[in-house]
């Protein structure tokens, strides 16, 4: 006969007492816990499972009832203790129904724990009477481990309870899916992935669990943990990458108290199960959040005011962003001019001026529409509305195959691709993350913001062009669900996963952590700038000017635009076009600068200095059309391509990335291309 030993763990007046009294028909065994006065319950009994033939006996332990498992009082810490300590088979995590949002707390600290376990929604019979509905199948797929509906009152579920013991504990240990927030799952994947690569196993029974479960408790600075893979080799490298996480992770939360920031994660995670799972006819006096939620997450206003909120954004992106472009476009003309001063006007005059510093002006004159989009997503991040947008976004998604957590990559996308495809992470199932990863490009990151700018600006009026600019993101956006529609019936199939996204409370945005986002998102494009680009730009006038004495069209730029003008002919674009898309593959930045200097060659008038206006006297609209349409579907820069086929699995998949973005930019170019050429008559 084997032995089961089950550990009973649950809140406070969640009738743990009457259900082990059901279970065991009253052979209870009534005693104390090493050392504390606190009142230790076990019962054994026998079953048997009559599909294996085999005869079980079956110890169940009761401990006392804890919120939290920390040491606050006397039941807390001997629960505490025991579950980190003792040896046992599983737990069996009971609810109370009526309270679930509550009682998850619990469950997400218990899910960190790595062991076996089983959640009983117990007393359903009074929630159903309080109007009360639990979906248990769906909070078992969220939580990925059994979910039993019991009432220890009225005899309900403990047949059942009893057989899932058996099961549980014959079959092997599959690791529970709480799911932090992005900051978070971030430094656990870097973590688990170091973990990985050095073929760590603990050997010691307190941390013989799951790397994810190890790298969840160094990051919570748990000290048995930490005394014990401290004395491995591998610490020399964890340690710097686990200072650097905890640093990141304190910037978000602007606090250092761990305790604090895991616990707030666990309310999250708790919220959004619940409001995933349960459903309430009846509803009582709504707190602030609740008040707030009705109109956001509201079924028929929801989406149009988060598409009124992104539309206001971009209208802002380019109003205020003109002022001070105009400032900086001044500053790098007169800066050019004063080059020319110093270096005449030979060849290193016009390196200098036309290709160093027009280049790189072309670049940093879009800075202030990038800080604008970056402060507005941040602020909608910190808020805490993007995780409802997510949330109310789900049903949507589901249409195109998609997850609702695809969301947060996806807007992530419209900042940096490569910090999206690395928030795909959070999406446990295979499916649903490859399918996320080739859809990211079609929301415009960033660095395609300058090119749309340009643009819009060149031929829309400032009080059009800011809708222009919406519009083309959302087209953007509209055409990646399309694609994941696609890419779903032909391509990525398998059966959806259920949608859990943690609902944290309104807040005030913190103006440290909006600074130390766009301070850092800013950094990093004016030091694409003034390294990468400027470089570029440089090679981009070189092949431009020679070989010497030949004209533009019979450079080396020219010639290798007529190699490949063919591919671009039939979407109306010219050589110029063309070579400036195939310089975007290295950085989508750099299609502004390759267009500054090759339509600032030659012979121009005071009046025609500003790029925009060259733009539009050189580029005719319904080919201006083609060339965004392409630009906003084609392969991402090499930065992010790299961190793709990382992601996703392997350079394969970036392969089929570049086939798929390639030849689906080609074919809705050529669409866009004739339909406003047709419009238009041009």
């Amino acid at each position: 006969m084997q032995k089961i030993t089950a550990v009973l763990a649950g809140q406070p007046n969640v009738g743990k007492s009457m259900l082990i009294n059901a279970i065991s028909d009253a052979h209870l065994k009534v005693g104390n816990f090493s050392g504390v006065t606190v009142d230790k319950t076990e019962v054994e009994f026998n079953y048997c499972d009559e599909k294996s033939c085999s005869d079980y006996e079956i110890h169940i332990i009761d401990l006392p009832g804890a919120y939290s498992l920390n040491d606050y009082t006397i039941e807390e810490r001997v629960t505490k203790e025991f579950l980190h300590k003792e040896e046992y088979d599983l737990i069996i995590n009971v609810i109370d129904s009526t309270n679930l949002e509550r009682n998850l707390i619990l469950t997400a600290e218990l899910l960190e724990l790595g062991k076996k376990m089983i959640v009983v929604l117990n007393m359903i019979d009074e929630a159903e009477k309080e109007g009360i509905e639990i979906d248990d199948k769906q909070l078992s797929t969220i939580l990925g481990v059994p979910v039993i509906k019991t009432s220890a009152k009225e005899q309900i579920g403990i047949e059942e309870l009893k057989e899932e013991i058996v099961k549980v504990y014959k079959k092997p240990y599959t690791e529970g899916k709480i799911i932090y927030s992005d900051v978070i799952e971030e430094e656990i994947a870097n973590i688990v992935e170091l973990l990985k690569i050095k073929k760590f196993d603990c050997k010691v029974p307190s941390c013989d669990i799951p790397l994810r479960n190890i790298a969840i408790k160094l990051l919570q600075e748990d000290k048995d943990i930490f005394t014990l893979i401290r004395k491995e080799p591998l610490w020399i490298e964890l340690e710097p990458i686990l200072q650097k996480g905890l640093e990141h992770i304190y910037i978000h939360y602007e606090t250092k108290d761990l305790d604090e920031i895991f616990d707030d994660e666990r309310i999250a995670f708790a919220r959004g199960a619940a409001l995933e799972v349960s459903t309430k006819k009846e509803q009582k006096s709504k707190t602030l959040t609740e008040k707030i939620d009705s109109i956001l997450l509201n079924k028929y206003f929801g989406i149009p005011i988060f598409l009124l909120m992104m539309w206001g954004l971009f209208q802002l992106t380019f109003t205020f962003g003109a002022v001070p472009m105009d400032w900086i476009d001044a500053f790098f003309t007169k800066l050019a001019e004063a080059s020319r001063g110093i270096f005449g006007h030979g060849e290193m005059g016009d390196l200098v001026a036309d290709g160093m510093i027009a280049g790189v002006g072309a670049v940093v004159m879009f800075l202030p529409n990038i800080i604008i989009l970056f402060i507005g997503i941040a602020l909608l991040e910190m808020t805490g509305y993007m995780s409802r947008v997510a949330f109310l976004l789900d049903g949507f998604f589901h249409k195109f195959g998609l997850h609702g957590k695809s969301f947060i990559p996806l807007v992530t996308g419209f900042g940096c691709s490569v910090p999206a495809y690395m928030a795909a992470r959070t999406l446990k199932n295979e499916k649903d993350r490859l399918l996320t990863l080739f859809i990211i490009g079609f929301m415009s990151c960033g660095a395609r913001l300058p090119i749309y700018v340009l643009f819009t600006g060149a031929f829309f009026a400032p009080d059009v062009a800011g809708n222009m600019l919406f519009l083309i993101y959302l087209a953007g956006a509209i055409m990646g669900l399309l694609a994941a529609k696609v890419l779903n019936i032909f391509v990525f199939k398998g059966e959806d996963e259920p949608f859990v996204m943690e609902m944290p409370k309104y807040r005030m945005p913190s103006f440290k952590l909006i600074y130390h986002t766009v301070y850092g998102q800013a950094k990093s494009y004016l030091k694409k700038a003034g390294t990468f680009i400027l470089v570029a730009s440089m090679l981009v006038w070189f092949a431009s000017n020679y070989p010497k004495g030949s004209d533009l069209e019979h450079s080396y730029l020219g010639q290798t635009g007529k190699i490949t003008a063919p591919f671009f002919e039939p979407l109306g674009m010219d050589w110029r076009m063309a070579v400036s898309l195939e310089a975007g593959l290295a950085a989508k930045e750099v299609v502004v600068s390759t267009l500054g200097v090759l339509y600032s060659v030659g012979e121009v008038d005071e009046n025609s200095k500003d790029l925009r206006i060259q733009i539009k006297k050189n580029i005719p609209f319904p080919s201006a059309v083609a060339f965004i349409v392409f630009v906003m579907i084609y392969l991402p820069c090499f930065a992010a391509s790299a961190v793709f086929a990382r992601e996703a699995g392997g350079w394969k998949y970036l392969v089929y990335l570049f086939i798929f973005t390639t030849s689906t930019a080609w074919i809705l170019s050529f669409i866009a291309y004739h339909i406003a050429k047709g419009v238009t008559g041009v």
